[in-house]
């Protein structure tokens, strides 16, 4: 049983860690009046900042939203630059994080950094030629000021845990309190496709009480295709037991309707993942969860080879090196299907202000044409 779910237990020794979450809790209520009440100093950079957030620990589907957003301003004509904090063990440098490694690959043409201080990360994006930051996970880190901050609410587990008190963490997920969300900009809720519209009702109505006023988009993770992950040195790649190789290529999502699987996954929202592949068809035969940002080795893959073996991307990058040649494994590629605010989002980001770097090649431009 992984870290969430014993969490999502009401009872049991979980119930001890509550008075660590409360001290938690008066802790980041008055990190926010400090910051609030601009006791606690925060820099601006030469360029917009657009800030991807939560409150809680853990997945709420941001990547997908963050590749989206770049994309969408890209087409804008700004220069996006990626600014991630850079988990694992590069965690200094960041530069072979889990974030940084995915965003190599999902946006291989724009300049990305991966900086635990947001502020040094800014300015090292700006000196590669970035327009505008594009922050990832950078709600409570306030001493980098942002022009917008979009904040994602998983409609399947809107406070961190699905059953669970809603309680800051290490009791619960949360990092900060829903009071929190007034100050955003506007709330994207992720996965909506996931739960029943008197659910989704439901949470939009204590969102309001929560933020009145701030706008609110709608959307979902759509698998768009399968790849098959081989392994990164076929020759050496450590042998994992396996049973008998599984001979499928699969290449298409439909390809997954009404066949058994097996999946794998490091991620903070792994209910959203395994949501995400039945809804395709398929039938979950094992699921292995790890915590997230859990260092894969070869033993995490023992025993499977039965069936497809199916992960996320953000577990790709990592698990590539232990896969062993005769495992059938597949990731899957999600992208971001807006439901519902999608003007107002796009109305959000038309407004930013122009950075510097920008208007001096506006008015070079100008000049030359002049």
């Amino acid at each position: 049983m992984g870290w969430v779910e014993q969490l999502d237990r009401p009872r049991g020794w979980v119930s001890m860690l509550a008075p660590l979450g409360w001290l938690f809790g008066c802790v980041s209520h008055a990190r926010r009046w400090l910051y609030d009440h601009q006791v606690l100093p925060s820099a601006r950079v030469d360029v917009p900042v657009v800030c991807v957030g939560n409150l809680i620990a853990g997945g709420t589907g941001k990547t997908p939203v963050v590749v989206a957003l770049a994309k969408r301003l890209q087409a804008q004509g700004q220069r996006v630059g990626v600014l991630s904090r850079g988990y694992g063990k590069a965690g200094a440098s960041g530069s072979d994080s889990d974030e940084a490694k995915l965003y190599a690959e999902l946006l291989p043409d724009l300049p990305r950094v991966a900086q635990p201080d947001r502020i040094e990360g800014a300015r090292r994006l700006i000196e590669q030629g970035a327009d505008l930051v594009l922050m990832d996970d950078g709600f409570q880190h306030r001493r980098l000021q942002r022009n917008l901050d979009l904040v994602l609410i998983d409609a399947m587990r809107p406070w961190g845990l699905a059953r669970g008190p809603r309680a800051f963490l290490p009791r619960g997920l949360l990092r900060e309190g829903p009071g929190a969300l007034d100050r955003a900009d506007a709330l994207v809720l992720t996965r909506c496709d996931h739960v029943s519209p008197e659910a989704l009702r439901a949470l939009e109505a204590e969102l309001e009480r929560f933020a009145p006023g701030v706008p609110r988009v709608l959307c979902a993770h759509r698998a768009t295709e399968l790849r098959r992950l081989l392994p990164a040195n076929p020759q050496g790649s450590p042998s994992a037991p396996s049973a008998k190789p599984v001979p499928l290529g699969l290449k298409q999502v439909s390809e997954l309707r009404g066949l058994s699987i097996d999946s794998v996954c490091a991620i903070g929202a792994p209910a959203g993942f395994e949501a995400t592949l039945r809804q395709a068809g398929a039938t979950l035969v094992e699921t292995r969860r790890f915590a997230d940002h859990h260092e894969f080795q070869a033993s995490d893959l023992a025993g499977l080879g039965a069936r497809p073996v199916v992960v996320t991307a953000k577990d790709a990058v990592k698990l590539r090196a232990f896969v062993p040649p005769d495992l059938a494994v597949y990731v899957l590629a999600i992208e971001i299907d807006w439901l519902r605010g999608l003007e107002t989002l796009d109305a959000l980001l038309s407004d930013l202000p122009v950075g510097r770097a920008r208007r001096e090649r506006a008015a070079l431009h100008e000049g030359l044409h002049g």
